[in-house]
């Protein structure tokens, strides 16, 4: 799959577009050509490799016999280099010791369908071609899309969807063509994470493991290619969710994954603040100042919840922590209505209860939502103090009463310790299943001068969810799954009953290093390198559940966006941890707490940003960190 939204380009390993499935080229969610067969001398190459060499780039390997008596060695190349802006190369080398003339062959087709009917399995018949220029054209009411070849083919028969071609090889000879895909008036794709101006710096990793700098090099990579641009304000870029299901703005995701991106620079988050901030409801009733979000599968235990909600909290955690990393002060001020919007959202929603309930009545009072509510809370009251607005003292009063009543109402004791109930229920019942979105009560959110924000959970629960975090029924040995193999209900391909969300693991190593928990963080971030290295450092959104043995791979879980906006910037939050930079730019400070255990040995980040420059960092075998590049003045807090 190469991604360069808004174009996508998907086949198998074999690299023919069969006009099956989900192959073809894609733009903005139209398949502009869903068959492209190559024939050489009557005969499809044997597919023989296919790798990816960048997140929009794919290079395919086959080889072929043109004189059979000669013995087995191939004596043709063909090299097909498959990119997501609609453009193929296909290059044939001979290996004869005699000229070859080669016939080739491309068979072209498309039916124009819309990525979800395809996914549906609706997509209607192949469309009749026409000659056009130096290629094909096919068109309906749904638009129209070409295929136009260089060299120009000799020969093109639109019933049959056929470009050909005669090549005379020499010996040792070469012979290249290019097509390029086209939909009509769309012009060529210009993927917004190519160009100069993109968001993201360019971060690079070296050190004792390989696979470090492999998967967030993999990762950068995987984040610009799911770019994209608000139409009607083309400076504001933002991320889509992923590749192939779910190319457009999910809010919740792009939030959290602008957030872990912040070491990568403030200006994804901000663009993807402005983004938002257009969509917040306004107006005078009980939804004013959230920002509209879709619902989302919760698993077997509770029903699907509402993606608003957590956008509308993450949305003022986010800008607090941008303006922490370097966001400009002109910036946050412009932002700031929308987060007091989202804070007064809060407090209207809360009301004058302690719990922020689902929106729909009589909905569950869900563990994760109080997490998300308790550190918008504390890190809006920051934010509105640095800023001098008023309403943090009632934030932070508000946030230290959910305190005192989740430690009692929350926790459930227990003969093994005790655990945090995943939501309550109708007059205050516990749902007792543990899950992988406890993770989010160690996620607390970055205040001034590098300190964290408190936590809902006391010292001696945050060791006891660690250690359940940490055992074998929630650590499947390649991350962290969505349901403890000792709940009912439990499926290792359950989209939130088992299977390992990266998310969801980048935040759990996060938070549990953070809190001072390293041998089960390190546990959980070798797993999900190893995990990484299997998916060829590509992360999808989920993969199965299934117990790590020996000489096992992960699962692939079959609808799993692949790349996505979260796991990818997951890698970078996972890497970013065993430094545990914490910015304080306005104060020009930055604290660090690497993970002293130096789970993956020495490791040196270079091309991060705090305060808007590079900023470099290198963690020992050790533990010890050290900075090796900053902006000037910054200085480093004990």
């Amino acid at each position: 799959m190469c991604v360069a939204l808004p174009g996508l380009a998907i086949s198998t390993d074999q690299g023919q577009l069969t006009g099956r499935g989900l192959d073809g080229f894609y733009h903005a969610g139209r398949r502009m050509l869903s068959r492209c067969q190559i024939r050489v001398a009557g005969r499809e190459p044997l597919a023989v490799q296919a790798r990816m060499t960048g997140a929009d780039c794919v290079r395919f390997v086959g080889t072929l016999r043109t004189s059979p008596q000669a013995g087995p060695d191939p004596d043709v190349v063909v090299e097909r280099t498959r990119h997501a802006d609609g453009t193929e190369r296909i290059t044939l080398r001979s290996a004869a010791v005699r000229p070859l003339r080669l016939p080739v062959e491309a068979a072209l087709a498309t039916d124009l369908a819309d990525l979800g009917a395809i996914a549906c399995g609706n997509t209607g018949p192949e469309l009749p071609a026409s000659v056009h220029d130096s290629g094909l054209r096919w068109s309906s009411g749904r638009g129209a899309s070409t295929v136009t070849a260089d060299p120009p083919p000799t020969d093109a028969l639109a019933s049959a969807g056929l470009l050909r071609w005669e090549f005379e090889l020499p010996p040792g000879g070469s012979a290249t063509i290019e097509l390029r895909v086209r939909l009509d008036r769309a012009g060529p794709v210009r993927a917004v994470g190519r160009v100069a101006t993109s968001p993201l710096a360019p971060v690079s990793a070296a050190g004792d493991d390989p696979r470090a700098e492999a998967l967030l090099r993999t990762s950068v990579e995987d984040l610009q290619g799911l770019l994209l641009r608000d139409p009607a304000h083309p400076s504001d870029t933002h991320l889509a969710a992923g590749a192939p299901w779910r190319c457009g703005l999910a809010p919740a995701e792009a939030l959290a994954a602008a957030r872990m991106t912040l070491p990568l620079g403030t200006r994804l988050a901000a663009g993807t603040l402005r983004t938002l901030a257009r969509t917040q409801l306004r107006g005078q009733g009980l939804q004013s100042g959230m920002i509209p979000g879709p619902r989302r599968d919760a698993g077997t235990h509770l029903p699907p919840g509402c993606t608003g909600t957590e956008a509308s909290l993450l949305f003022p955690a986010l800008l607090a922590e941008a303006r922490r990393w370097g966001l400009p002060e002109s910036e946050t001020e412009k932002l700031l209505p929308a987060a007091e919007r989202c804070l007064t959202w809060l407090r209207t929603a809360v009301g004058d209860g302690t719990y922020l309930p689902d929106p729909q009545p009589g909905g569950p009072v869900r563990c994760e939502t109080q997490a998300h509510a308790h550190r918008a809370a504390l890190l809006g009251a920051d934010l509105l103090d640095a800023c001098g607005r008023p309403g943090g003292a009632e934030l932070r009063h508000r946030a230290e009463a959910l305190r005192a009543a989740f430690r009692a109402d929350f926790w459930i004791d227990d003969l093994a310790g005790g655990r945090p109930a995943a939501a309550l229920v109708g007059d205050g019942r516990p749902v007792p299943c543990l899950g992988a979105a406890a993770v989010h009560l160690l996620d607390t959110g970055l205040l001034g001068g590098g300190e964290r924000a408190p936590g809902l959970l006391d010292k001696v629960q945050t060791e006891q969810l660690a250690r359940l975090l940490g055992g074998p029924a929630m650590d499947s040995g390649w991350g962290l799954r969505g349901l403890s193999t000792k709940e009912a209900g439990h499926n290792p391909f359950g989209h939130r009953s088992g299977a390992v969300h990266v998310h969801e693991t980048a935040v759990a190593v996060a938070g549990l290093a953070a809190a001072g928990y390293e041998k089960e963080a390190s546990g959980l971030l070798r797993g999900v390198l190893a995990a990484a290295a299997a998916f060829g450092h590509r992360l999808p959104e989920m993969y199965a559940g299934e117990r790590r043995t020996e000489g096992s791979a992960p699962l692939p879980h079959p609808a799993a966006c692949r790349p996505a906006a979260t796991a990818a910037a997951a890698g970078v939050l996972l890497l970013t941890a065993l430094a545990g930079v914490r910015p304080d730019a306005p104060a020009g400070t930055v604290t660090l707490r690497p993970m002293r255990s130096a789970p993956l040995g020495e490791i040196v980040l270079t091309g991060l940003r705090v305060a808007g420059a590079p900023f470099s960092v290198r963690v020992s075998r050790l533990g010890l960190a050290m900075v090796e590049e900053a902006a000037d003045g910054l200085q480093l807090r004990a």
